[in-house]
């Protein structure tokens, strides 16, 4: 019998956190690729041209802005009723490619990043390896022009700022040219 893990709202909580009236959002800076579904989704709380930019006391209903705060593909905002219940994964876990972007993901996720093992329920894995977040993309694949048919399916490694593969990103550990 598999064990399902719901983490718990305030677990998911990581970069800067704002607090307003029933609700704590959190913002990992580094893994905004500027989507943008928040500032569609609630104009008036998601002020990106504005400090601070997330002004929870725009929106009294926190449950609303929980709602938009699961729009947000990338995992850089979150948020925690006070009170309430935590963002529940995605059943079943889900992942879909982003032509000429990350790969994004939505489920009960367990991914192991170079600071430990991080639990997630939404994330944009990078798939261009060039982002300075591995294994999270930082939007650098727009700044470089990569593509998702590029021949090898990442971006040359002068691009990828490492001068070589690391080990895990040829499964077959095929030759390198």
């Amino acid at each position: 019998m598999t064990q399902h893990h719901e983490p718990a709202g305030e677990d998911l909580l990581r970069g800067k956190i704002y607090t307003g009236d029933g609700v704590s959002v959190s913002y990992d800076a580094p893994r905004c690729t500027h989507v943008a579904n928040c500032v569609r989704g609630l104009p008036a709380v998601f002020r990106p041209k504005e400090r601070p930019w997330i002004q929870l006391d725009n929106e009294p209903s926190a449950e609303r802005v929980a709602e938009i705060v699961r729009t947000c593909p990338t995992g850089a905002l979150h948020y925690a009723l006070h009170g309430g219940p935590p963002e529940a994964p995605a059943v079943p876990t889900t992942l879909t490619p982003v032509m000429d972007g990350p790969l994004t993901l939505r489920g009960d996720l367990v991914i192991q990043t170079p600071e430990g093992e991080v639990r997630e329920v939404r994330a944009a894995l990078c798939r261009c390896g060039a982002s300075n977040n591995k294994p999270f993309c930082d939007g650098t694949h727009a700044r470089i022009g990569w593509k998702s048919d590029q021949p090898g399916g990442q971006a040359a490694a002068d691009q990828r700022g490492d001068g070589h593969r690391e080990e895990g990103q040829q499964a077959d550990r095929a030759e390198q040219p």
